[in-house]
């Protein structure tokens, strides 16, 4: 008897798996309340700060405000959020005129139009200065400081000209940061290369384990103290659950209320597993716009995978590798060591995209094969990333038991762009 998995893609056909070898199928857990609407939990969250005033009490009248927002990667219902925001600083006295949006995108590509009024909605963007963040351009930037940890602290000069900082965004297992939220809206969100560089390299020198699902780490800790030096003040994270509703909104202190929110996306998303498989098949919903966001599934797929197992990627990836970062096409993944002294040598001066390609490195091929299944790029670039190609996934299951036998045990994994799984033996 076989198991039928289905995909959150259109393009891709389901994959049938042996029951008896598969050993789970994991995904975030569903749990919210369906007579609370998104637009109400997103009230009650600011209505019930934690760790700080309301942020109607924390404004002033005449105050310059800036809202941090996440981009066209995340799946953040900031349309929702945004209109509520804006009542609560009307309601402390901010002026319309005095409030503008910067668009945290990171090292990620610049949005159009339409996808601002998608994201944002169309009233926003007709009615408040919405700034791209170019954070390649040094003109856009300016140093404030180096950070106690030792972080250079480049930033966008637009935290210069306002009072009082928001930021937007949603909190999920992150292999760079812990968590997603908090103050990541500003590292890397608002940044420069150099920063973003040194924070991404920093976590690069730690196993996945190390980092992943842990709200208290080294690089959160330099994260929160940019956050705190650039004066993010105040904070909205949504948790969603795995139907995609709104389970929670956490708002208040940034570093404070980003804790409470961890506890929460770990109970969502922190999923037990009895054992590691010999091979892991993950889409990378919902982060599948490009290759630079899709290998989320591999950092999740890699804590239920046995050394020397296989990871069958699945994800659209429409735009390609990465539109900021072409470089990883030429170079591909390489093991960690490669990579490290590839940095040692001079030849990747980005580091940034050096923590990219040693975050997987350290599983592909470190640790296992990865076999890649999208419809954005084409076998010759896999296999210069250093995948193996298949079609469709169910050619990349065949080839993974070719490359594992027949008899391999199997896991399972949606949503991999926010699964964190947890070996639990006990399970």
């Amino acid at each position: 008897m076989t198991v039928k998995i289905d995909f959150p893609y259109v393009d891709f056909p389901p994959v049938f798996i042996p029951e008896e070898q598969l050993i789970d199928i994991i995904q975030p857990k569903v749990n919210f309340n369906p007579r609370i609407t998104d637009s109400e939990l997103i009230r009650m969250g600011l209505e019930q700060p934690i760790g700080s005033s309301s942020l109607r009490n924390l404004v002033q009248k005449d105050q310059k405000i800036l809202i941090l927002v996440d981009d066209y990667t995340r799946i953040t219902p900031t349309r929702i959020i945004l209109p509520l925001l804006m009542k609560e600083l009307n309601a402390g006295g901010v002026s319309p005129k005095d409030i503008k949006l910067l668009i945290a995108s990171g090292t990620h590509r610049a949005m159009s139009v339409k996808e601002k009024e998608l994201k944002y909605g169309k009233d926003i963007v007709d009615n408040y200065k919405i700034i791209d963040h170019k954070w390649c351009d040094s003109n856009n930037l300016i140093q404030l400081s180096t950070a106690l940890s030792g972080i250079d602290v480049w930033i966008n000069k637009e935290v210069l000209t306002v009072d009082f900082i928001v930021g937007i965004g949603q909190i999920v297992p992150h292999r760079v940061a812990g968590f997603s939220g908090g103050a990541k809206i500003v590292q890397p969100g608002i940044c420069g290369p150099i920063t973003t560089g040194q924070t991404h390299w920093e976590s690069a020198l730690y196993d996945s384990i190390e980092i992943m699902g842990k709200a208290d780490n080294p690089i959160r800790r330099s994260i929160d103290e940019i956050g705190k030096c650039v004066g993010l003040k105040f904070i909205i994270n949504i948790i969603h659950d795995g139907s995609g509703r709104i389970f929670k909104c956490v708002c208040g202190d940034p570093i404070k209320a980003y804790n409470v929110g961890c506890k929460m996306a770990l109970d969502i998303y922190g999923i037990s597993l009895s054992e590691p498989a010999d091979i892991v098949i993950v889409d990378s919903f919902p982060a599948d716009v490009e290759l630079w966001q899709a290998v989320k599934g591999i950092f999740s797929a890699d804590l239920a995978l046995k050394k020397g197992g296989v990871i069958v990627l699945i994800s659209p990836c429409l735009e390609g590798v990465s539109v900021e970062h072409p470089e990883i096409t030429n170079i591909g993944y390489k093991s960690f060591v490669e990579v490290k002294e590839m940095v040692k040598r001079g030849e990747i001066k980005d580091l940034t995209l050096a923590a990219h390609l040693a975050h997987v490195g350290r599983i592909i091929p470190d640790k296992g094969i990865g076999i890649l299944v999208s419809s954005g790029i084409d076998i010759n670039i896999t296999k210069r990333l250093g995948f193996h190609y298949s079609k469709t996934p169910q050619e990349g299951f065949e080839l993974a038991l070719k490359l594992k036998g027949k008899d391999a045990k199997v896991v399972v994994i949606k949503n991999g762009g926010e699964v964190m799984p947890i070996i639990s033996p006990n399970k």
